[in-house]
């Protein structure tokens, strides 16, 4: 089973196209991480290699930029070592987050600062910032 599963992948008529796309993009990926500079190498990624022309994705904007910057260093990087490269394109692609925000937990307030909130909150007339201590403490939690 193994292989006649490698052997079509590899073969003309099966997957052997993506198959050698996917091992020179890992190449490239390899190259990338010792031609880019380490902090930027660290927050960018090899994304693929169209047509001579090798796409990075970057995790922010700053990065897009400096990369943008280092872009005729980084095709001239790749030529040197054998890569057929006419140029660098660079697209912001925030990396996703694996966790979720997580909701506030509620502060408690104690007695008395909850009585001085109150006295200023009546002490002020109907204003937004009245109504915004009003909110305050309802949804704060007491502290016994």
């Amino acid at each position: 089973m193994q292989n006649s599963l490698e052997t079509y992948l590899e073969a003309a008529d099966g997957a052997g196209k993506v198959l050698a796309h996917a091992r020179l993009l890992i190449k490239l990926t390899h190259l990338y991480q010792k031609i880019a500079p380490a902090h930027l190498g660290q927050a960018s990624h090899l994304a693929n290699y169209k047509s001579g022309i090798i796409v990075i994705h970057a995790v922010n904007a700053a990065v897009a930029a400096k990369l943008r910057q280092l872009a005729p260093t980084l095709a001239a990087g790749f030529s040197k070592r054998g890569i057929e490269c006419n140029g660098v394109q660079v697209k912001v692609q925030a990396r996703e987050s694996g966790t979720q925000s997580s909701t506030s937990t509620p502060k408690p307030l104690s007695s008395r600062t909850s009585r001085e909130l109150e006295g200023l909150r009546d002490s002020l007339p109907c204003s937004p910032l009245r109504a915004a201590l009003e909110t305050l403490l309802t949804r704060a939690a007491k502290q016994e």
